[in-house]
Formats: structure tokens, C-alpha cells, sequence
């Protein structure tokens, strides 16, 4: 009798175990969705809570070897390669405390973020959730800036919408995915609210009066074209509205680019990089404006005339590439676009494998929010922040549809 109460007892206990690491495995998503959903606004306290909370759990999970958590990705190598480097940039670094903060700030979270998005929306259908979360978040945040910018600190609609980092990286892949759902739904409803969405992305998009984000746009749109001929329309209206705008001016005005201010940022970065062309300034994002380190005024006098920024240096490249290079030396540059490369070859082997309309339509969706991401990323740095959440969002969803395509094809040599 008292034998059979144990086993009772044991199975029950058992049980409750089970259905407690479930929950913990379920909580994961739960929090990195919130966390991907919140970056954009301003609820950085929820948003830190959510990445330690997912991070103790997995870390409690991988212990009682409770999770298939893994690391293994086409893009492991190239990213490990990357992050390896920059950490070896700690021995050449100007700043070494502010590499070591940056690097575990600005990098390291990022990845565990990545890995965290990959391992637990690893399904098409928790894709299509992932999507609908960086859809959601991206409408409601250009809502609110629209409404704070315009409507409440009173600024006319013909002045530039500004906020703290391009708005542009977080509408346009979000008006991507938007335009991938939009020609597989047949409710109508469904389809309202995606053009809406789409609709308030695009218009906010364009009220940055934002080149970079106006050529990621465009792309964008004709990329897409090759998904869904009727895409064209979307171009057609950009067009139309773009017209009536004040961005207008900004394109068509050759003689502002002759003296763009950036032409100037870029002569100076490229002095920097003369001077560091291997190792670079190091990770830390604040080594380029720091004085105590790094001597702007004396390479900015090295320049002509014409490219030397006479009153105040503005202390970022506002390029993602020279970026890359100034902080983490050629190497660094090589190992990055390494990621790129392997992330564009994933999609194209995705696209090859012919399978279905399923795999081809979300490779041109994520093709086009790559390359609108990274011509974007020519006229901004990308590397902190909201954009570079972004930016690993869209490589875990490359490397989910890889990971998808793979399983479609084992099960059908199974």
C-alpha cells in the first residue's frame, strides 16, 4: 500500500516537474517577443527585465537539460568570428572600459537575442508570430511619434519627424512583411488592417524626409515586384506621395549633396581608419568623440579645405560600413560582411529549393528587408540600439526559414 503511494506521489511529483519546465520553455518566447515588440518605445526597464528574465531561464533550463537550445546556424562561424575579433580589438583598443561596456552592451545581448529568436520561434507558424510582432510594434510606434512630434510639440507637417535614431529601420521591414501577408489573405478584414498598417508605416517613413530610408524604401518595393507583380502599385503611390512632400527637395536638389555634411564625416572617418587600418579604435562606441583618446581636430586639419568641418565634429561616422571599420579595423569589416554574404547565400539557397510558393515569397519578403535594412545602413550607424535589435531580428529570421527549408527537405528523403 505504502509502495503505491510513493509511485503515486513520485508520478505526480514528476509531473508537476514536467509541466513546469514546459511553462518556463514557453515563457522564453513570451518574454524575447515582448522584448522585440518594446525595444522601439520608450520602456527600457520592461525591455531589460524581459532579456534577463529569458536569459535566467534558458541558463536554468540548459542546466536540468530541459530545452533542444542550440547553436548551430550557417551563421555561427562568421558570427563567432566576428565577436571574437572584437574582443581580441580589447588588447589595441583606445578605451578600454567603454570596449568591454560595448561589447557586452551592444553586442553580446544582441546575440544571445538572436540565438534566443532562432531557438524559440523555430516553427512557420511562430514566424508568422515573430512577423506579426515586429508589424505591431513598428505601427504603433509611428503612430506615437506621429502623434508626439506633430500633434502634441506642435511642429508643422512639412518639418522633418526626428526622433532619436532613424525611424526608417523600423517601419520599412515591417511594411515588408506587411506586403507578404497581404496577397495570402482572402479575409477582408485581415487585408483592411494590413493595408492600413502598411498605409501609416509608409507615411511615417516618409515624413523623416530620410534619403536613406526613402532609397531602403524604394528597393524595398521593387524587390517585392518579383513576389507579386501588383507591388507596383505601392511603388506608383510612394511616387505620387513623395511628390507632394517636402523629401522632394531633398532628392532632387544635386547641389546639397556636393556639400552634404556627410561627404565631410567621411573624409575624417577614413583619416581615423588610415591611422588604425587593422584593429581599429576598438568596439566602444563613445572612443570617437572622446578627446582624452582620440585627436579629431588635429586629422580634421590634415584635410583640404573644403572637406575640414569648421565648427563642431560630429562624432559618428553615420555610415554602417565605415563604422565597422573605424572601430574593428579591416579584419573586423571582412568578418562582418562575411555575415552578410552568408545570410544573402541563405536566401538564395532557399529560393533555388523550388519547393512551393511558402519558401519563395518569405525569401523575397526577407530579401528585400535585408537590402532596404543595409542601404539604409549607409547613411546611419546601425550598431546599437533599436536598428541593431532589428538587424538580428531579420538574420534570426533568415536563419528560421533556412531552418525550415532544411526540415521540409529531410522530410522528404525520410
Amino acid at each position: 500500500m505504502s509502495k503505491n503511494i510513493a509511485d503515486v506521489v513520485s508520478k505526480m511529483s514528476n509531473w508537476s516537474t514536467e509541466k513546469t519546465f514546459n511553462i518556463l520553455n514557453f515563457l522564453i518566447p513570451l518574454l524575447t517577443g515582448t522584448y522585440i515588440f518594446l525595444k522601439p518605445m520608450p520602456f527600457s526597464a520592461i525591455n531589460e527585465i524581459c532579456f534577463y528574465l529569458s536569459v535566467a531561464i534558458l541558463i536554468l533550463l540548459l542546466f536540468f537539460r530541459k530545452t533542444s537550445f542550440t547553436l548551430r546556424s550557417p551563421l555561427t562561424l562568421p558570427i563567432a568570428l566576428f565577436f571574437l575579433w572584437t574582443v581580441f580589438g580589447l588588447f589595441f583598443t583606445l578605451d578600454f572600459t567603454n570596449t568591454l561596456h560595448d561589447l557586452r552592451r551592444h553586442l553580446l545581448e544582441y546575440l544571445i537575442v538572436f540565438y534566443l529568436l532562432v531557438n524559440y520561434f523555430n516553427t512557420s507558424k511562430r514566424l508568422q508570430i515573430l512577423a506579426w510582432i515586429v508589424i505591431a510594434s513598428a505601427t504603433i510606434f509611428s503612430i506615437g511619434s506621429v502623434i508626439q512630434y506633430y500633434f502634441i510639440e506642435g511642429f508643422t507637417f512639412s518639418t522633418r519627424l526626428r526622433q532619436p535614431f532613424n525611424i526608417g529601420f523600423v517601419t520599412i521591414s515591417a511594411i515588408c512583411l506587411c506586403l507578404n501577408f497581404l496577397y495570402k489573405s482572402k479575409n477582408i478584414l485581415y487585408k483592411i488592417l494590413l493595408v492600413n498598417c502598411c498605409f501609416i508605416m509608409a507615411l511615417t517613413t516618409l515624413l523623416t524626409q530620410s534619403r536613406g530610408s526613402f532609397l531602403g524604401l524604394f528597393a524595398a518595393l521593387v524587390i517585392l515586384c518579383f513576389q507579386n507583380k501588383r507591388n507596383i502599385i505601392f511603388i506608383i503611390i510612394t511616387i505620387l506621395i513623395i511628390m507632394l512632400m517636402p523629401i522632394k527637395e531633398r532628392i532632387t536638389n544635386v547641389g546639397r549633396y556636393e556639400n552634404d555634411i556627410r561627404v565631410k564625416i567621411n573624409r575624417l572617418t577614413i583619416e581615423i581608419i588610415k591611422d588604425h587600418p587593422i584593429t581599429g579604435i576598438g568596439f566602444g562606441m563613445q572612443i570617437y568623440g572622446n578627446k582624452n583618446v582620440l585627436d579629431l581636430e588635429k586629422l580634421n586639419k590634415q584635410l583640404p579645405q573644403e572637406y575640414q568641418q569648421n565648427r563642431s565634429f560630429i562624432a559618428s561616422p553615420h555610415n554602417t560600413i565605415l563604422d565597422i571599420v573605424v572601430r574593428t579595423g579591416t579584419v573586423g569589416l571582412i568578418l562582418f560582411l562575411y555575415i552578410i554574404i552568408t545570410s544573402l547565400w541563405m536566401l538564395w539557397e532557399t529560393l533555388k529549393l523550388k519547393r512551393g510558393e511558402y519558401f519563395k515569397a518569405w525569401a523575397i519578403c526577407l530579401l528585400a528587408c535585408f537590402v532596404s535594412y543595409m542601404i539604409s545602413a549607409l547613411f546611419s550607424d546601425t550598431t546599437y540600439g533599436t536598428k541593431a535589435v532589428i538587424f538580428y531580428t531579420l538574420l534570426a529570421m533568415i536563419t528560421i526559414l533556412w531552418n525550415i527549408s532544411i526540415k521540409a527537405i529531410n522530410i522528404e528523403h525520410s
